[in-house]
């Protein structure tokens, strides 16, 4: 998506609209590249760039992957760049989640704020009995 909205917002003569698209479409391939290397395996050095995106912190590539997208929208603001970026904003998004972790649940934050309110009670009965 991002690739074809690329290219469409490049048959323009708005220089700023041609340079959104040129980046949308080198955003397509990165993304090709880091996620899916398979689709390019006539590239020698794609697997080299997959394992090195696959060494980075799931929020450094959210981080990339949503300044990546935002770039080609600050540059031209349209619905051709607004939706083709989408995809790729949406893959950021994701990482960034992955990156905040599992939500726990309540009867486990239930449990450990029950332990914590015994240890309070029993460093308090241990003080007061230590003066006493």
């Amino acid at each position: 998506a991002c690739a074809f909205a690329g290219l469409w917002n490049c048959v323009t003569i708005n220089p700023l609209n041609i340079a959104a698209g040129v980046w949308m479409m080198l955003n397509a391939f990165v993304l090709f590249l880091c996620e899916a290397p398979f689709c390019c395996q006539f590239i020698e050095f794609a697997n080299a760039v997959a394992a090195r995106a696959d060494r980075l912190r799931a929020w450094q590539k959210a981080a990339f992957y949503c300044g990546m997208a935002v770039f080609p929208v600050m540059l031209s603001l349209t619905l051709t760049t607004l939706l083709g970026n989408a995809i790729a904003f949406a893959t950021g998004v994701l990482y960034g989640m992955s990156a905040l972790g599992k939500k726990g649940d309540a009867i486990s934050y239930a449990r450990i704020h029950q332990q914590q309110k015994q240890m309070d009670e029993e460093k308090l009965t241990g003080s007061l009995e230590g003066q006493a």
